[in-house]
């Protein structure tokens, strides 16, 4: 039987800070098997009968998305939400999109950021729930616990006779110690996975009986929504009053046809560094490891350099993550409360909670090397066959030096190639391109100078990406 599969990709990622931003959250960042958590959900699927893989995020992430399951050779529809708005709504969207398109076989919901190792025992759970599915149950499938764990949502559910199927009694929220210890033993519950499977059309008829407002705002923007290329726009000012709510909370608390497929597979929402600690191949000192890292006398410890080395001595159960930009010193027992530190970089209005120094475009991207008083220096990566846009600024020149490939600059009504250690220099206010013709990889050294060298100082032509900003 064919199925369609929804993976929401619009979650933020902060407690993977300060590699996860908000810019460039965990579900695009390679943090197991040279796969990105995005390009391994997606790979998970493949034996499973899929008719269309559909991903839902958000405007600024659009371009992740498309790149990395490009790579895979998934890509599939993208709907583009015009802010985030929980799982409902979003599930909801899709639905909609899926009922106009006469398209109303069984979807099955993933989200893009877990990590599942036991991929037959995956499948078999998806295929033990289609049957339920089809005949118009909501199925959601619950993790036997390993632990008891604090920082998961948990189901529970009546005794069942079936072993495949378990009737729900209550969802319930991140428990504290002495709960989850009591949950962790008995049979009777388990973690809330966020995976889904059900036809759209019955999910839509339990929404609309019980929470009407996501159902009418979802299906007026749906109905107004813009499909350009690969991407679906849904109409901003209609989604705009559409509540902010959990599947859980809008529908599964309420829906009388809910039923739990129990997975019995090792699984992880790699919430934190700790959970991602657990999950990896450690050395002989029980260290996780990557990058350029020293260690000695050092133990049941996660280790992460993008960039630096990094030296440690006599410590042990610690994460130290070093970013480009920024280095973070936790207790890994305590690792979920970097998202503490997160919102206080958010009160201080400090950059680094959104965005890291390296700074991905469907272009390529650039990293911010150097600044100061007056000028910034920047490493820009052009991919082949691909242009930034027509653009000036109102209050910096700029100086490119060709390091690699060849650019093609155009300069008010000139254009003209640069090759490797040549240069050329491009004055305030003139309207100017950079273009990567080449099969090769370009880059390049930028110089900025001026007296405001904002992002935001930037009036755009042209762009052949659909942007805006950015």
């Amino acid at each position: 039987m064919e199925i369609n599969a929804l993976i929401l990709a619009g979650g933020s990622g902060t407690r993977l800070w300060p590699l996860s931003r908000s810019s460039h959250p965990k579900q695009f960042l390679e943090l197991d098997n040279n796969q990105t958590l995005i390009q391994s959900t997606v790979e998970r699927l493949s034996d499973l009968n899929i008719k269309e893989i559909t991903t839902i995020c958000n405007d600024s992430h659009r371009f992740f998305v498309a790149d990395q399951l490009n790579k895979i050779s998934k890509l599939g529809k993208i709907i583009i939400e015009p802010e985030s708005k929980n799982t409902a709504p979003a599930i909801a969207i899709a639905a909609f999109i899926a009922i106009n398109s006469s398209d109303d076989i069984p979807m099955l919901v993933l989200s893009s950021d877990h990590n599942i190792v036991e991929k037959d025992k995956f499948t078999s759970s998806i295929l033990n729930g289609l049957s339920s599915a089809e005949s118009g149950k909501i199925v959601t499938f619950g993790i036997k616990p390993s632990k008891a764990h604090t920082g998961y949502g948990y189901i529970r559910t009546y005794v069942s006779k079936d072993s495949n199927i378990h009737d729900i009694d209550a969802f319930i929220e991140k428990p504290n110690e002495e709960n989850a210890e009591k949950f962790f033993e008995s049979e009777n519950y388990f973690w809330n996975s966020g995976m889904f499977l059900f036809k759209p059309s019955i999910f839509l008829e339990e929404l609309k009986k019980y929470n009407p407002e996501i159902y009418n705002a979802c299906k007026k923007a749906t109905d107004e929504c813009l499909i350009e290329s690969d991407f679906i726009k849904i109409d901003k000012k209609s989604f705009s009053s559409c509540p902010n709510d959990s599947i859980d909370y809008a529908v599964m608390e309420n829906t009388k046809i809910g039923i739990m497929s129990p997975m019995e597979v090792t699984w992880s929402d790699i919430g934190s560094w700790s959970s991602l600690w657990n999950i990896k191949d450690k050395d002989k000192n029980n260290n996780v490891i990557k990058g350029d890292v020293l260690t000695h006398k050092t133990s049941n410890s996660l280790i992460y350099s993008e960039d630096l080395l990094v030296a440690t001595s006599h410590i042990k159960d610690l994460v130290i993550v070093v970013s480009k930009d920024s280095i973070l010193v936790s207790d890994k027992s305590k690792s979920e409360e970097v998202k503490n530190i997160v919102d206080n970089l958010k009160e201080n209005k400090r950059s680094e909670w959104k965005t890291p120094r390296e700074v991905h475009r469907p272009w390529g991207k650039y990293d911010s090397v150097d600044n100061g008083l007056g000028f910034q220096v920047k490493r820009i990566t052009v991919k082949p066959g691909a242009k930034l846009s027509v653009q000036k600024h109102f209050h910096r020149s700029e100086h490119w030096v060709v390091v690699s490939g060849k650019a093609h600059v155009t300069i008010n009504d000139k254009t003209f190639p640069v090759s490797v250690n040549e240069s050329c220099y491009i004055p305030c206010e003139a309207i100017h391109a950079l273009e990567n013709k080449e099969k090769d990889i370009l880059e390049l050294v930028e110089v900025q100078l001026g007296d405001y060298l904002g992002e935001d100082d930037i009036v755009r032509f042209e762009d052949r990406y659909g942007r805006t900003e950015d």
